[in-house]
């Protein structure tokens, strides 16, 4: 499924709240093999405090794009675990967005 460029701001806001849940999801599948664990459990836990964060000032209006700025700061933990990300196009979009904008056509 291709995730399509938010064009409003609650469109954008939803995306986040989608990538809380998907690292919700990802939580709960690593908790119960021990193999995983030990190496996911460490960036998920930092992605979903970064993402939360980030929902948290959408949601209280304190929230900035930063238009040509630097990724976001999870980007790192996409650019080193991407192939275990399973929604890694969905944090690709929210970061382009942060710093690109809105798609407004």
């Amino acid at each position: 499924m291709m995730i399509k460029k938010p064009k409003t701001v609650d469109e954008y806001i939803d995306l986040v709240h989608q990538a809380v849940y998907e690292i919700d999801e990802l939580r709960a599948m690593v908790e119960d093999d021990d193999n995983m664990k030990g190496t996911i459990l460490p960036w998920v836990d930092a992605m979903d405090k970064e993402l939360r964060d980030m929902f948290t000032s959408m949601t209280s209006g304190t929230y900035q794009f930063d238009p040509n700025g630097p990724n976001l700061p999870f980007m790192e933990i996409v650019k080193r675990f991407g192939p275990s990300i399973p929604f890694k196009p969905l944090l690709n979009i929210i970061n382009d967005t942060h710093r690109l904008g809105l798609d407004i056509d």
